[in-house]
């Protein structure tokens, strides 16, 4: 990005400062689902499944009472996230086609609604989760919103390459809440949960970045692609997806997972690092797009697939391998 790039998007975002907090606006008249999609109910049902699998995979047990609460809270804290990021993000999002129809761009909700709506559900989905359930818990959701939010969406989207890298933690700890929320504790597995996520965002936001680069580079959004080139964004890819493949299998090799995580772990690794292979060999017109939507797809697979085997085990009661490290 320019400096004078730098100086319109300074300008830019000066501008739209007041529109980001103008409570005296009239209100919208949004309807249910307008609220509903500034939660990113797409985004939610991941950090809603991969909680819930962190929940089940820990060692001990909840009352099924404080489980609906954890996991309520914890989804209803994924969206505050969700519609706080709307709330910051709306000017870019007016901006990219993917994002141009979301409720504040289009003009169903106002900024002030937007971010009213996403304070209430961060701090009553922290405070019920902390008293309900447990501190650790509670904090650990607080961290995330925080992390989403601030750490993500206000400062690192728009200021480096490596938003994606730093922002995906945010992402990553959904299953390491639902761990707390049984445990009262973060152990190395709940950590290696966190982990498997947190190695398989960059590589799957990448490949979505390669094929909706103009995009961002419309919105002056500082995506690896727009930065620094696709053949960077290429090795990246293929870089993270080797380190990803022997983390997905940790679980086996630390003794909470049993021998079908095992195989398929190690499955999904090898196709997981052949989809980068391919993103990164074919680098030229429509097939180069379709190998990077094939990852973007795939990868989405492959993390349901680890963590549903987990869940799986668990509900079968098959018997973890023995701890190889």
């Amino acid at each position: 990005m320019t400096l004078v790039d730098q100086t319109e998007s300074k300008q830019a975002l000066t501008a739209t400062a007041i529109t980001r907090t103008d409570f005296g606006a009239d209100f919208s008249g949004a309807e249910v689902r307008d609220y509903i999609a500034l939660m990113k109910p797409r985004v939610m049902s991941l950090v809603i499944f991969t909680a819930l699998v962190g929940l089940m995979v820990a060692p001990g047990s909840l009352h099924p009472l404080e489980s609906i609460i954890a996991i309520l809270c914890i989804a209803i804290g994924g969206g505050a996230s969700g519609a706080l990021n709307m709330w910051y993000d709306a000017d870019i999002d007016a901006v990219m086609k993917r994002t141009a129809n979301r409720p504040i761009p289009a003009g169903r909700i106002t900024p002030g609604e937007a971010l009213g709506f996403g304070l209430t559900l961060s701090f009553g989905s922290v405070l019920i989760l902390g008293l309900l359930v447990n501190w650790l818990a509670g904090g650990l959701l607080a961290f995330t919103i925080f992390f989403y939010a601030v750490v993500y969406t206000i400062w690192l989207k728009r200021s480096t390459p490596q938003n994606i890298v730093i922002g995906g933690a945010a992402g990553a700890f959904p299953p390491m809440i639902g761990w707390a929320a049984v445990t009262g504790s973060v152990s190395i597995e709940s950590i290696t949960l966190f982990l498997i996520i947190f190695m398989w965002t960059p590589p799957h936001f990448w490949a979505l970045a390669l094929i909706k680069s103009d995009d961002y580079r419309a919105a002056k959004v500082p995506m690896l692609p727009v930065v620094a080139g696709e053949a960077v964004t290429r090795s990246q890819i293929l870089i993270y997806s080797v380190l990803l493949a022997p983390i997905g299998v940790m679980p086996a090799l630390l003794g909470f997972a049993g021998v079908a995580y095992g195989a398929l772990s190690i499955a999904l690794g090898l196709l997981f690092v052949g989809a980068a292979l391919r993103v990164y060999f074919i680098r030229e017109g429509t097939p180069a797009r379709k190998a990077a939507g094939q990852m973007f797809g795939f990868s989405i697979l492959y993390l349901f697939l680890l963590y549903a085997t987990l869940l799986f085990e668990r509900l079968i009661g098959l018997e973890a391998l023995p701890a190889m490290i």
